[in-house]
């Protein structure tokens, strides 16, 4: 809910600019007859379709940045990302629709003439050479921001490993685009707010696209670690998942239970996320007092389906992070007295921190309140975490009740079994969008007879 009001707020925010700028035209005396009123119609759509380009993948530039004061307004990195991904889809509509416009001139020319067509705006002066360059510019970033687009929704396309380096161009891209605005915006419009924002959106994103393509974002949260153990938990390389231990620096600031980090053991293959599976100090020390963190990978693609080959103990990684709110806190305990946790797949290894963070032996964590947890597998009886989840579960303080969801025996989870819990729920849920999308629905229902139940969701695509 918080992606989507921020969006929709920074869309009324781009809106409320055009408008006002066409207020102010309207207000000088710009207006005629109904030829010329076609022309200032295209004239409007050129500028709202701008505005909203600009000032979407600008925003999707400053988000890129990773900054930790970033995550508990939209309530994690992966929701920051999240709402990144939206608005470069909002920033790539409105760039189709700002192309359409500036073509209509050729379909207005014919059927209607050029009676009544506005003079040509006045650019910058100084600028005004570039004008040649800056539409080509323009044009081919857009061709080019279109395939992009088109390549990270269809995940499947490219490997994660291509679609990095093809997504590293994004930067080149927007600072074509800002070009492009900088040299065709009318003179007029840069002596109006819309001017001020779009000057003061392209400086900032311009900044952020220059850090990305020095390699600077995250670089003060990265740390250099080292491979303690590997694990392969299961009998199936490849398929199963694995266990690495990291042993990290002592200046590692620590993490709370269900956040994740960026780990790379590649700098070719670059970095990828995955959530710490262990609690605070859970994992212990190196006997050189490095303190160690526990992750559990599920081999997902062709990369991670290939690391129990390749990590050893002892290789050197680089970790960045951490990041996430995915943490369990209640905010209002009182009007939400009971936790469910539904996880999916490898969805469980969040839970599992939480979970350990709750054992007799771990440091005491405030607010910790009985739960309920879900775990949906696909055949429980070759679910390598499974009898790790069911231990912590049996010794966890405050009790954490487990049902397991066997989809080899066609026990799936459905929003009808959690109201057995109460009209008062605090969810959290981590797994496949199908099991959050279902859960979502089953939530808004509930509240529309008058029950609270409270979704947080971990939206764990970073692309």
């Amino acid at each position: 809910m918080r992606v989507r009001a921020v969006w929709a707020l920074w869309s009324a925010v781009l809106t409320a600019a055009w408008m006002l700028a066409v207020w102010i035209e309207q207000s000088q005396g710009l207006g005629g007859g109904d030829i010329q009123l076609v022309w200032l119609l295209r004239r409007d759509v050129l500028l709202l379709s701008g505005v909203w380009s600009v000032g979407m993948m600008s925003l999707a530039m400053w988000l890129s940045l990773r900054q930790p004061w970033m995550e508990r307004p939209l309530g994690g990195m992966d929701q920051v990302y999240r709402l990144h991904k939206w608005l470069g889809i909002s920033a790539t509509v409105a760039a189709v629709l700002h192309w359409g416009a500036k073509e209509a001139g050729g379909w207005i020319k014919a059927g209607w003439g050029t009676a009544g067509r506005p003079p040509r705006d006045a650019m910058l002066s100084w600028l005004a050479d570039g004008r040649g360059l800056a539409k080509d510019m323009g044009e081919w970033a857009f061709y080019a921001l279109l395939v992009l687009v088109v390549v990270t929704l269809w995940q499947r396309l490219l490997p994660y490993k291509p679609w990095r380096w093809v997504h590293r161009v994004m930067p080149v891209l927007y600072l074509a685009l800002v070009w492009h605005s900088l040299v065709l915006l009318p003179q007029t419009y840069w002596q109006q707010p819309v001017g001020w924002l779009m000057g003061a959106l392209m400086a900032l994103g311009s900044v952020a696209a220059l850090c990305s393509l020095l390699g600077r974002i995250g670089r003060a949260r990265r740390y250099a670690a080292e491979v303690h153990a590997v694990q392969l938990l299961g009998d199936k390389p490849g398929q199963d998942p694995l266990e690495v231990l990291c042993a990290l620096p002592a200046q590692w600031p620590g993490h709370r239970a269900g956040q994740f980090v960026f780990a790379s053991w590649d700098a070719r293959e670059g970095a990828h996320p995955f959530t710490v599976a262990s609690a605070p100090g859970a994992c212990g020390y190196t006997p050189d007092g490095r303190p160690l963190l526990r992750l559990v990978i599920k081999p997902l693609g062709d990369y991670t389906a290939q690391l129990h080959r390749s990590l050893k103990p002892g290789m050197a990684m680089q970790i960045e992070g951490p990041y996430g709110c995915f943490d369990g806190q209640v905010g209002h305990a009182t009007q939400a007295p009971t936790q469910v946790w539904v996880a999916g797949g490898v969805g469980i290894t969040p839970f599992m921190a939480w979970l350990e963070a709750r054992q007799p032996d771990a440091v005491a964590t405030a607010g910790q309140l009985p739960a309920y947890l879900h775990y949906c597998t696909r055949d429980a009886a070759h679910d390598a975490l499974l009898p790790r989840v069911q231990a912590l579960c049996a010794e966890a303080s405050p009790p954490v009740s487990l049902t397991v969801h066997d989809a080899a025996q066609g026990q799936r989870l459905h929003p009808e079994d959690l109201e057995r819990h109460g009209a008062a729920l605090d969810i959290w849920v981590c797994g496949p969008q199908g099991l959050g999308n279902a859960l979502q629905q089953g939530a808004d229902a509930m509240r529309a007879q008058g029950g609270r139940w409270r979704l947080h969701r971990e939206a764990f695509e970073m692309r």
